[in-house]
């Protein structure tokens, strides 16, 4: 794991002394809160691959999979800010261990899936789980990584996106395949079981090794906390304490959630229909669907880890996120444009994945460079939560599409459209410069 050590201003000794509190904070919250990560974003797209099997044993339309898909992101929707703000005030590690033990449990209740209003039902009952998780995660750490630092821990974080793909995509193909009939239970009943109870152990683990602050961090020294409570004490120094109210009514906070919106729109899209997609190119084994849908995921690791790193060094984020979207929207359309060719076809998934993946972690250190105190929870919260309704459009429209035309290409077109959009919009926020000011 790399840290980032610029710390302008700070003599050799002090940033020595720095480096070593960063690392440390580092290697103790970074891979818990990975792993965590990679439970919760496997729990919410899993269904994608429990698609290959259930709409067939349930008779379910395209559209209905597509409603249900996405009406998680209703529930996430409504409790988002809520939850956050309980975050803020009562700490994060009993409420994000709470979220975790409730959502792990509703995502393995997803066997008991019958017809579509039990599937409409516990979708929106897990993404209410969920809510607060991932702004959650975000606000948490700007308590210990000043901006400087903040993208590529966030890229660490974000990365377990992929990976969870990576790992996500040939378990939930073996799951498929070789779990089938097992005690009289389908595969895809098999896969919601066998990955929503995990989810369960991760959040006692963090009830039991999370800590809420530096403060009570007694791993590190006093002069190590003393360190890091400067550093975010001089950065919270330079935001002004922005209220609830506030935050509801700024452009720019506003802006920040359409931006994401349009980012989001194309990662559900390739996530809730990548293992349709690959199927479509003429690949029938579940187990070999999911190693193709590592590919594009792994990929997409390198991506997001280099383009953050980029983005540090420059202290840049704006063309950063612009460039990625829009490399994002060209391999939507080259998957399109080559879908005769399975190879190109997955070049441009591939190429498309790896676009939208690096827009994430540069594009969180926009609002948490602009915004302070509980108007950063709670405008997190909203951009996070606005922008995450994209979760419920882009796979319904998706499945709309696909039930109309037969093909998912006018899907992936929209796609494309909306990460362009993106792109526009987040060039059209101040200059990095001009924020920080």
């Amino acid at each position: 794991m790399t840290i980032p050590t610029t710390a302008p201003g700070l003599p050799g000794q002090l940033l020595a002394e720095s480096d070593t509190a960063y690392r440390k904070v580092a290697w103790r919250l970074v891979p818990l809160l990975f792993l965590c990560y990679i439970v919760a974003y496997l729990d919410r797209v899993n269904v994608g691959f429990a698609k290959l099997q259930m709409l067939a044993d349930l008779q379910l339309s395209e559209t209905v999979y597509g409603l249900g898909a996405g009406i998680f992101f209703l529930g996430y929707f409504l409790f988002e800010v809520p939850s956050n703000l309980i975050l803020h005030r009562f700490g994060a590690r009993r409420w994000i261990a709470r979220i975790m033990v409730s959502w792990g449990l509703l995502s393995a209740a997803m066997m008991l899936v019958k017809s579509p209003t039990s599937f409409y039902v516990l979708r929106f009952l897990l993404g209410v789980a969920e809510a607060g998780f991932f702004p959650g995660i975000i606000l948490y750490l700007t308590y210990w990584f000043p901006a400087q630092r903040r993208t590529r821990v966030t890229s660490l974080f974000l990365a377990a996106i992929p990976v969870s793909g990576i790992v996500g995509g040939p378990l939930s193909g073996w799951i498929l395949k070789y779990m089938a009939g097992t005690a009289g239970l389908a595969g895809w009943q098999w896969m919601f079981v066998l990955q929503g109870l995990p989810t369960v152990l991760v959040g006692v683990l963090v009830l039991k090794y999370l800590d809420d602050h530096p403060s009570a961090a007694r791993w590190l020294s006093r002069d190590e906390r003393d360190r890091i409570a400067h550093d975010i004490a001089a950065e919270q120094a330079q935001k002004a304490e922005t209220h609830v109210g506030a935050v509801l009514k700024s452009g720019r906070v506003w802006v920040l959630a359409l931006v994401y919106f349009a980012f989001v729109s194309g990662l559900y899209g390739v996530s809730f229909w990548l293992p349709s997609i690959i199927r479509g190119m003429g690949v029938a084994d579940p187990l070999q669907i999911g190693l193709l849908s590592a590919v594009p995921w792994a990929c997409g690791v390198v991506a997001m880890y280099f383009v953050a790193g980029s983005a540090d060094r420059h202290l840049e984020q704006r063309w950063h996120a612009a460039l990625a979207a829009l490399t994002g929207a060209a391999g939507l359309v080259l998957a399109v444009a080559m879908h005769g060719n399975q190879w190109l076809a997955l070049a441009g998934l591939t190429l498309a994945t790896m676009g939208i993946l690096a827009t994430l972690p540069v594009f969180w250190g926009l609002p948490t460079m602009l915004l302070g105190g509980a108007g950063a929870a709670a405008g997190i919260a909203l951009i996070n939560s606005f922008g995450n309704l994209s979760g419920f459009s882009a796979p319904f429209l998706v499945g709309l599409i696909h039930d109309a035309t037969h093909s998912t290409d006018a899907g992936l077109y929209m796609l494309a459209a909306w990460l362009v959009a993106g792109a526009a919009l987040v060039l059209r926020l101040p200059s990095d410069r001009a924020s920080r000011r």
